[in-house]
């Protein structure tokens, strides 16, 4: 029953969500004006997830925010990123110079998408607007899925467990991605599978690795800059050929992807902490939180 009544809680929150998130993707379409990401879900995410916290007399440090672990997270999470992709970008280049198209790189905000791309430019405010857009996002999905899903997870089902179902829901939020080029003809309904199906396994790995991440340190800090710069990085720094940008955008995604999970394991495997719960997620055996 107890088992029963996590995940239908974590459910209702996640459709709801997913709902908000659709409307916003699909009607509003806020990433296609100046703002150039669907900021609004996230703040109503941010929202939910502090009404949820008061309801349950917790605050954002019992999630995994907390003032301990900052700096470490900001070191090992920066490490991560910034190595992963930088295999990842001279992988492309390799590519793509054997193609013989001369590749280089330039820098100019876009929002991220395998599928949509547009494009705000280069000047401060664009770069202020990208920045802001993925603080946000990156506190509404780290404390949505990492933080608020697992530590209710955690009252019925391992960390372990928790994980992938955190996980699977991470994936299953990006598949929305796909919405707009199936309605607006670009892409057919065969393509759009494939597409949805990347999508739920490339976030589904990320977020694995993050909360993996979380189980290491005992905070959300690590995943959330590597979170953080990943976004960033897509967001501004292009592959530019005299045919295109970001053609094969694709294989940094997944080998930044994979690396960044065989990292983490390799660092998991060497600590012999690989399941440990982070000390803000421990819930006692009565389902009382500790903090």
């Amino acid at each position: 029953m107890e088992k029963r009544r996590t995940i239908s809680v974590i459910s209702m929150i996640f459709i709801l969500l997913m709902i908000i998130r659709a409307v916003e993707i699909i009607f509003v379409k806020t990433d296609q004006t100046w703002v150039g990401e669907n900021i609004l879900h996230k703040i109503c995410c941010i929202l939910l997830i502090w009404i949820a916290l008061n309801m349950l007399k917790l605050h954002w440090s019992d999630l995994g925010f907390s003032k301990k672990g900052v700096i470490t997270g900001l070191k090992y999470g920066l490490a991560l990123g910034i190595s992963t992709f930088f295999l990842s970008y001279a992988a492309e280049f390799t590519v793509l110079s054997v193609m013989g198209k001369h590749p280089s790189l330039r820098f100019y905000i876009t929002n991220f998408s395998l599928t949509q791309t547009h494009t705000n430019g280069i000047s401060l405010s664009a770069v202020t607007v990208c920045m802001i857009g993925n603080i946000v996002n990156v506190c509404a999905e780290e404390g949505l899925f990492r933080g608020l899903f697992c530590k209710i997870g955690l009252q019925a089902y391992t960390q372990k467990t928790t994980n992938i179902i955190q996980a699977l829901l991470f994936g299953i939020w990006h598949i929305t991605n796909v919405i707009n080029p199936l309605l607006d003809g670009s892409m057919n309904i065969a393509t759009a599978v494939f597409m949805g199906m990347g999508y739920i396994l490339l976030s589904g790995i990320l977020a694995w690795e993050w909360g993996m991440c979380a189980a290491l340190s005992g905070t959300l800090w690590t995943g959330a800059f590597e979170h953080y710069f990943n976004n960033f990085i897509s967001n501004s720094l292009h592959t530019v050929t005299e045919t295109g940008a970001d053609e094969l955008m694709i294989i940094r995604i997944i080998l930044s992807n994979i690396l960044s999970l065989l990292f983490v394991l390799i660092i998991s495997q060497f600590t012999g902490t690989p399941h440990r719960l982070p000390e803000p997620c421990r819930a006692s055996r009565t389902g009382h939180f500790h903090r």
